[in-house]
């Protein structure tokens, strides 16, 4: 409720200004848009003249299905700018006809007060692509279209709006401040490759709120350098689950502090709430401030995990722990079904255990047809415990 507060206070009524203002209309129709032919050129056309203009302006992409094959739309506006999409925009299913196949189907950067908005659909046809994607075995492996990429956003607010079958990850947020995501609907079968929902990095003051998310990998995957992140209201799932990481093989990566996971459900994913490093790598960062709270879970693997021994496939090594330190972490009122043996997993660094842990309230059971002891992993890690545990949480510590 406090955050919903905030986000009404510090960023709806600088929108109040925009609404009070006479808007320009861009209809992209009026500007030579037709129905199965590539709007590409249209939109970049009347982006740019949005842009520029003095007053608030809104394109608008009318109902019906329209075909993009990319667009790569830049700032900065001079004044809010909104892009309403009332239809479906739909992708070419063939990565080979990508026109710039180092750029990503839909990228908007550097603008300011920009709201995209209208209850349309971006489709990506993902379907050969993920056919085609190796990257986990193959270094070299093509490089894949993001549905949606947002880089260098300030106050902007993307709302009503779904992203469906993307080729690579629904949707990213780089190096922004202040965006909230709402009512945002993301949707991929739960066997597509890569297509994590939204991926958020170097970003600060990000909400996620009131969405619903499934797809093939991580419904929100969080990177380096992100800070006073809010994620309310969500139901993920199919997918792996809500993750911080992973982190550690880049020595350049930053803090992430201030996750939180509110009133979030997930159903049938093969995570809940996961933090995973690497071992034997480079990266010396921090990670506080999580909060994991109030959150339920349908039949899922692995309610809670902190992994500081991600390993995919074995593909690294284990010799050495991680360097990262994972601190100031609460986990309260978790409940639900897990179909895994272990609903709570801490496996923490040897080299940097895990402290400032608080566990509280939970209260799962396990639903797995094969019988097995039903209980938590702790190592590295002394978590003070309150409230009920079901099951006991850390009977044994490693």
């Amino acid at each position: 409720m406090a955050t919903k507060l905030i986000f009404a206070v510090f960023f709806v009524l600088p929108f109040l200004a925009y609404y009070a203002q006479a808007v320009t209309v861009y209809d992209i129709t009026k500007y030579g848009a037709k129905p199965g032919a590539d709007i590409s050129q249209v939109l970049s056309t009347v982006w740019k003249e949005a842009c520029g203009a003095t007053n608030a302006s809104k394109i608008v992409i009318p109902r019906g299905k329209w075909f993009l094959s990319q667009a790569r739309l830049h700032g900065p506006n001079k004044s809010p700018l909104e892009l309403e999409v009332r239809g479906t925009v739909e992708a070419d299913p063939d990565i080979n006809k990508l026109p710039n196949k180092n750029w990503e189907w839909i990228t908007i950067n550097y603008v300011n007060f920009f709201t995209l908005s209208g209850g349309g659909v971006f489709d990506g046809k993902g379907h050969e692509a993920w056919k085609r994607n190796d990257c986990h075995k193959n270094k070299n492996c093509v490089k894949l279209p993001i549905n949606l990429s947002f880089n260098f956003l300030n106050n902007s607010i993307i709302k009503d709006v779904t992203t469906k079958d993307s080729k690579n990850f629904h949707t990213n947020c780089i190096a922004s401040h202040n965006v909230t995501f709402l009512r945002y609907t993301i949707t991929a079968p739960g066997d597509s490759v890569n297509t994590d929902g939204i991926h958020i990095a170097r970003a600060s003051m990000v909400k996620v709120l009131d969405s619903n998310i499934g797809t093939g990998d991580d419904c929100i995957s969080i990177g380096d350098e992100t800070t006073d992140l809010h994620i309310e209201n969500v139901n993920c799932g199919p997918g792996h689950g809500i993750s911080v990481g992973s982190m550690g093989k880049n020595p350049a990566e930053k803090d992430v502090s201030g996750i939180y996971v509110k009133n979030c459900t997930f159903t049938g994913t093969s995570n809940g709430v996961r933090v995973k490093t690497w071992p034997s790598a480079p990266a010396t960062l921090r990670i506080s401030g999580l909060h994991f709270e109030d959150l339920v879970m349908n039949n899922v693997s692995n309610p809670v995990v902190i992994d500081q021994q991600y390993c995919p496939w074995n593909l690294c090594d284990k010799a050495k722990p991680s360097l990262i330190k994972i601190t100031e972490v609460t986990v309260k009122n978790v409940k639900g079904t897990s179909n895994t043996k272990e609903a709570i997993i801490l496996s923490c660094s040897a080299s940097k255990p895990c402290d400032n842990v608080e566990i509280s309230d939970i209260d799962l059971l396990y639903v797995n047809p094969i019988p097995a002891n039903f209980t938590t992993v702790c190592e590295n890690v002394k978590p003070r415990v309150f409230g009920k545990q079901n099951p006991p949480i850390c009977a044994t510590t490693a």
